[in-house]
C-alpha cells in the first residue's frame, strides 16, 4: 500500500515522444511576448513616445513657401478710368517663417503632460505583463493538478480491477456471494468513468493554458512538473501589501495616472494666458498686361521683392468659456484618476488578503490530509484483512477504499492550492514569478 500511496502522489511523466514540453517559466515568457493585451499595451507605449516627439516639435518654427499664377481675360478698368479689352497674367511667390515665442506655457505643459502620460503607459504595459503572469501561474498549476488527478483516477481503476480479479477467485472458491462480484464490477465501471472525466478535465486545462499563451493549437502541448516538495515561504499579508504599494505596477500606473491628470489641468489652464509669436516673410511677383509695355521677368522679380518682419500678441479676453470648460473636465478626470488609484489599491489588498487566507487554510489542509492518508490507508488494509476472513462485507470494503482515495485527492488539492497561493503572495511581494 505504501507503493500505491507513492504512485498516487507522483506527477505523471511528461510528454510522449514528439510532444514539446513546456516549463512554467517558458509558458510565462511566451505568454508575455505573444499575449494580445500585452501587444496592445506595447502599441500604446509606442504611441506615447510619438506624442512626446510631437510635443517637442511644437517648439520648432514653421516655414512655408507658396506660389500662385493667375490669368484675367476680357474688359477691365484701365488707369485712365476707361474700359478696354485686356489680358493680364500675374505670377507671385512667397516664403514665410513663424516662430512661437510664448504660447501661454502650453507647449511646455504639453511636453510635461506627454512625458507623464508615457510613464503611465509604461507602467500599464508592465501591469498587463503582471496580469498575464499571474493567470499563467494559476492555469499552469491547475493543469498540473488535473494531471495528477488523472493519475489518482488511474490508480483507483487499477485497485478496482485487482479487487475484481480477487473476488472472482473468491467466488470460485465459494467464499463470497455473487452479489459481491457484481458490486466490484459496478465499482470498476464507476472508477473508469471517473478516470475519463479526469482526463477530460486535464485536456480542458491544457486548452485554457494554450489559449493564454495564444498558441494556435493545443495539440502536442505538454507541461513539466514544478517543485512542490521544497517548502515555499508564507509571507505575511500586511508585509506583502506594504511591498506592493512601492513595487506593484498596477498601483504605480494608477499613481502616475493621478500625476498625469494634474498636469492635464495645468495644460488646460494655459488657455487663459497670452501668446506671442514672431513672423518673417519674403516674396515677389511678375505680371503682364496685353497692349502695355512691362519689364522682363528678372527685373520685375528684383523690383517687386518685398520683405516683412512682425510680432503677434494675442491676449485672450473671452473664448466662450472654452478654457473654463476644459479645466473643469480636466479636474473631473483627476478625481476619476484618484478613484481608480483607490480602487486599484483595494483590489490588490483584497487579492493579497485572499491569497494569504487561502494559503493558511491550504497548509492546514495539507497537514490534516497527510494524517488522513495514513489513517485511511491503514483502515483500508485492515478492512481488506477483515473482508478476506469474512468479518466485513463488500460495501464496508468499498467505503474504506473510497475514503482512502478521497484522502489522497484532498492531499493533492491542498498541495497545489498551497503552492498557488504562496506563489501569488511571493509575486506581489517581490514582483517576480521566480
Amino acid at each position: 500500500m505504501k507503493t500505491i500511496l507513492l504512485s498516487l502522489t507522483t506527477i505523471l511523466s511528461c510528454a510522449t515522444a514528439g510532444a514539446e514540453t513546456w516549463s512554467l517559466d517558458s509558458c510565462i515568457n511566451y505568454a508575455v511576448n505573444h499575449n494580445l493585451t500585452v501587444k496592445s499595451r506595447e502599441l500604446s507605449a509606442v504611441s506615447g513616445e510619438l506624442d512626446i516627439t510631437e510635443a517637442k516639435d511644437r517648439f520648432l518654427p514653421t516655414l512655408a513657401a507658396g506660389a500662385s499664377q493667375s490669368f484675367s481675360f476680357g474688359r477691365g478698368l484701365t488707369s485712365e478710368n476707361t474700359y478696354a479689352n485686356r489680358n493680364t497674367s500675374n505670377f507671385g511667390w512667397n516664403v514665410g517663417l513663424n516662430l512661437p515665442l510664448f504660447q501661454g506655457l502650453r507647449n511646455v505643459r504639453n511636453l510635461d503632460y506627454t512625458k507623464a502620460n508615457m510613464l503611465t503607459l509604461v507602467e500599464q504595459l508592465e501591469s498587463a505583463k503582471d496580469d498575464i503572469t499571474l493567470n499563467v501561474i494559476a492555469q499552469y498549476l491547475q493543469a498540473l493538478y488535473c494531471k495528477e488527478m488523472v493519475n489518482v483516477a488511474s490508480e483507483q481503476v487499477k485497485l478496482s480491477a485487482l479487487e475484481l480479479k480477487r473476488r472472482e477467485e473468491l467466488l470460485e472458491a465459494g467464499k463470497i456471494p455473487e452479489l459481491d462480484l457484481l458490486q466490484a464490477k459496478s465499482q470498476l465501471a464507476q472508477d473508469e468513468l471517473t478516470e475519463v472525466t479526469a482526463q477530460n478535465n486535464y485536456a480542458i486545462a491544457l486548452v485554457d493554458l494554450s489559449q493564454l499563451l495564444e498558441l494556435g493549437s493545443p495539440e502536442g502541448f505538454e507541461i513539466s512538473a514544478v517543485d512542490t516538495d521544497t517548502p515555499l515561504p508564507l509571507y505575511n499579508a500586511e508585509d506583502v501589501y506594504a511591498s506592493a504599494l512601492t513595487s506593484n505596477h498596477s498601483i504605480k500606473a494608477s499613481q502616475l495616472g493621478v500625476e498625469s491628470a494634474g498636469k492635464a489641468i495645468k495644460l488646460a489652464k494655459s488657455g487663459w494666458l497670452p501668446t506671442l509669436s514672431f513672423s518673417a516673410g519674403i516674396g515677389s511677383n511678375y505680371y503682364t498686361v496685353s497692349g502695355l509695355s512691362y519689364d522682363n521677368f528678372g527685373n520685375q522679380m528684383r523690383h517687386n521683392l518685398s520683405k516683412s518682419l512682425g510680432f503677434s500678441l494675442n491676449v485672450p479676453i473671452f473664448d466662450g468659456f472654452s478654457t473654463r470648460n476644459s479645466v473643469r473636465k480636466a479636474k473631473v478626470q483627476e478625481i476619476n484618476a484618484r478613484l481608480q488609484l483607490t480602487d486599484t489599491k483595494n483590489r490588490i489588498y483584497k487579492s493579497i488578503q485572499t491569497a494569504y487566507t487561502q494559503a493558511v487554510a491550504a497548509e492546514k489542509r495539507k497537514a490534516s490530509s497527510a494524517v488522513a492518508c495514513e489513517a485511511t490507508e491503514a483502515a483500508l488494509e485492515a478492512m481488506r484483512l477483515k473482508y478476506n476472513y469474512g468479518k466485513a462485507n463488500a460495501t464496508e470494503f468499498e467505503q474504506a477504499k473510497t475514503a482512502y482515495i478521497k484522502a489522497v485527492s484532498d492531499a493533492v488539492q491542498a498541495k497545489y492550492e498551497s503552492v498557488l497561493r504562496k506563489r501569488i503572495l511571493a509575486f506581489y511581494y517581490s514582483g517576480s514569478s521566480r
